[in-house]
């Protein structure tokens, strides 16, 4: 193992080749040295700050960094780092690279400060797969011995206080699997009554969860998860505003408008001319569903 608080050199770039699993630095997601663009996420990230402080931006929230903090990070995702001098190491991974362990992304807390026994064990387990993601990458065994390494991972970062979970209650059962459903229909129906008909239960059942946890209706959480969806793509990709629309189930622009404007309080193309203002722009102001259900 590599001695404690000495944590290895990340990859310093993408490996080429379908890799499953690897490890690069924090600052080759970046899509330019200052990080003015967020970086709409195509992997699961664990991200393992190892010097400077700083903020990194996660769906527009900035989350305070300094050595020894961890962030879980999700694919569709937008990230971004202010002020870009933090360093750290980032471990990603292929969702199916996870198919058939026992092991749930979910109970990884989304941020934590490490200390301790508790940092000590995650840079050792992140150091060591670092080394053997560069050395033994492209075998089969190799590629087995990642897929456990990562599974250890993300079950001791699971055990941290902040990643365990108390029993739910019945609402909050529900409100998760409306959020689960939200995630796969949300780009063609934001009616309530379809997520109700889905999940065989009434209107009232769903809106009854969504109050109790989050103290938003059924309707105002499924149009935030779509004003989220919205936010990341224009802040970090060039598709024209209307074609963003029409992805999200908006077949008007004037309709697609009114609805951004309503949930972010600026319109779509005003949002998107702050994307590379060195100071947050715009925040989505409830919590994202997402965020929610898995955090």
């Amino acid at each position: 193992m590599v001695p404690s608080r000495h944590l290895a050199t990340a990859l310093p770039d993408a490996v080429s080749g379908p890799v499953e699993i690897d490890t690069i630095t924090l600052s080759s997601l970046a899509t330019d040295a200052g990080w003015r663009r967020q970086v709409l996420l195509d992997r699961e990230l664990i991200v393992l700050a190892t010097g400077g402080h700083g903020y990194a931006e996660v769906d527009f929230r900035p989350l305070p960094c300094r050595p020894g903090t961890l962030l879980r990070l999700r694919t569709g995702q937008v990230l971004r780092c202010t002020p870009p001098h933090l360093d750290a190491t980032v471990v990603r991974w292929h969702p199916e690279a996870l198919y058939g362990l026992d092991v749930s992304v979910d109970e990884v807390p989304p941020w934590a400060q490490l200390a301790g026994e508790d940092e000590d064990a995650v840079i050792n387990e992140v150091s060591q797969l670092t080394v053997d993601a560069r050395r033994h990458r492209d075998t089969p065994t190799g590629r087995s011995l990642l897929r456990h390494q990562l599974t250890v991972l993300l079950l001791r970062l699971s055990m941290l206080p902040s990643g365990r979970r108390r029993a739910a209650r019945p609402e909050e059962e529900t409100f998760h699997r409306f959020c689960r459903e939200v995630e796969l229909s949300y780009q063609h129906t934001r009616r309530v009554e379809d997520y109700a008909e889905r999940l065989g239960c009434s209107v009232r059942t769903l809106t009854r969860a969504c109050l109790a946890v989050t103290g938003r209706s059924a309707k105002q959480v499924l149009d935030e998860r779509v004003a989220l969806q919205a936010s990341r793509l224009l802040a970090a990709t060039d598709e024209p505003i209307a074609r963003i629309g029409r992805r999200l189930g908006f077949t008007e622009p004037t309709n697609f408008g009114r609805f951004f404007t309503r949930e972010v309080g600026v319109s779509p193309g005003a949002f998107r001319a702050t994307r590379e203002h060195p100071r947050p722009g715009p925040v989505i102001r409830p919590r994202p569903p997402a965020e929610a259900a898995g955090g």
